[in-house]
């Protein structure tokens, strides 16, 4: 009856060991931030960004310049012209600063929808190797350890050299 008990004993025992060593998952931590902005395709995606902000920008700036310009020049023209003429005139104005603003959102819109159609894939591809290399190494859980999102302490693994060189970076 002791050795029944021993026998027991020792089974709940291993059953617990074997339960608590099953019970912890191995995790690691990688900045996402920090390898996006280190991807070449990222910095490619931020240059073209970058070219198409300056776009729009000088087509702004050439508008607002035109329409100081015609400002400028009603404003001197004023007293020669019927009250009539300059009411259309500032009609003009008002509709030619509304076009601006309009351009300008359309241009906020625009860089917007790019950013978004240059970066999905690029974080897609991050997430994939970053998904790749946790699976080789046996890692259950990846946090992400980028400045802002709460990672108060990161002892595990840091992924990153490992995705970078997965990345071929």
């Amino acid at each position: 009856m002791k050795n029944v008990k021993k026998i027991a004993v020792a089974i709940i025992l291993f059953v617990a060991a074997t339960g608590f060593v099953n019970a912890q998952s191995k995790t690691a931590h990688i900045n996402v931030q920090q390898l996006l902005s280190e991807m070449p395709e990222m910095k490619a995606a931020q240059a073209e960004l970058k070219k198409l902000q300056e776009t729009y920008k000088a087509d702004i700036e050439s508008s607002m310049t035109e329409l100081k310009n015609k400002y400028t020049q009603y404003s001197n023209e004023a007293t020669s012209k019927s009250e009539e003429e300059n009411q259309k005139r500032a009609v003009e104005l008002q509709g030619f600063e509304k076009n601006i603003q309009e351009a300008e959102q359309a241009a906020v819109q625009e860089m917007q929808k790019k950013q978004q159609e240059l970066f999905a894939p690029i974080s897609d591809k991050a997430k994939q190797a970053i998904e790749k290399v946790a699976a080789a190494q046996g890692f259950e859980y990846v946090i992400d350890a980028s400045p802002g999102l709460s990672l108060i302490v990161a002892k595990g693994q840091d992924l990153l050299p490992a995705v970078k060189q997965e990345l071929g970076f």
